[in-house]
């Protein structure tokens, strides 16, 4: 079931999660980065990415990323974003914040008085969170998803 868009705009898309539907996938341990191993007796597993992933389902989102801002940090334009609301902000979070009106990627950092939100590509500039924006932590990223 397709879940419904929550809030679009030109820096993030993003959607509802839906855990009406149990989806298990095929899966094995059985992957080895070194010498290959037989896998035959571990193809019967399965996973559920929902259950693996999210462990706050009332207060988790997705969102698609635009731009490019993260991307030496590994996060890129199209990669999906699992995002938890419930989850409280820490120096160093990847956070989905909203900022006069738009959403947006960075990393916090917090400096004495001072909050940051850091891009991770140098044609961007940090952004200096004062008391005349109109902001909010909206949540904190736990899972990057992307092609490879």
């Amino acid at each position: 079931m397709k879940s419904k868009s929550k809030k679009s705009d030109q820096n993030i898309d993003l959607y509802n999660s839906n855990f009406e539907l149990e989806m298990l996938l095929p899966y094995t341990e059985a992957i080895s980065a070194g010498f290959p191993s037989p896998a035959e007796e571990y193809l019967e597993l399965s996973l559920d990415l929902n259950k693996e992933l999210i462990k706050h389902p009332a207060s988790t989102f997705f969102g698609r990323v635009k731009g490019n801002s993260m991307q030496d940090a590994g996060i890129f334009d199209g990669d999906i974003l699992i995002i938890d609301k419930s989850l409280s902000p820490f120096d160093g979070a990847k956070a989905v914040c909203y900022i006069d009106g738009e959403f947006t990627l960075k990393t916090l950092k917090k400096d004495n008085e001072n909050l940051w939100l850091l891009p991770a590509n140098e044609s961007y500039k940090p952004i200096k969170i004062t008391e005349e924006n109109d902001f909010i932590v909206w949540g904190i990223v736990t899972y990057v998803i992307h092609k490879i």
